[in-house]
């Protein structure tokens, strides 16, 4: 009953922290995550910032993959963004 608990203990059932538990993502964050990720997305698409330091870091490799992987990752940011904007509208 008294274990002592270390920075390395698995807490099960009752000691789990509170905090664990799933939290929905409200309207505000949704649209704000959506946001910051298109303009995200959209720079790394749109302008060299990628490249430049994808290059810097000696991966030159992947610059022909990039746009296999921001295509995609820009429509999900602009649905994410036009999902939230939607559930904003008064009903």
């Amino acid at each position: 009953m008294g274990a002592r608990r270390t920075a390395n203990a698995i807490l099960i059932g009752a000691d789990a922290p509170k905090t664990a538990q799933f939290k929905p993502m409200t309207d505000e964050k949704l649209l704000k995550v959506g946001v910051i990720g298109t303009i995200g997305t959209a720079l790394c698409c749109f302008t060299p910032i990628l490249v430049i330091l994808v290059t810097t870091i000696g991966l030159s490799a992947i610059i022909g993959w990039l746009d296999f992987v921001l295509f995609p990752a820009l429509a999900v940011f602009i649905a994410i963004t036009g999902y939230a904007l939607w559930k904003r509208q008064p009903a």
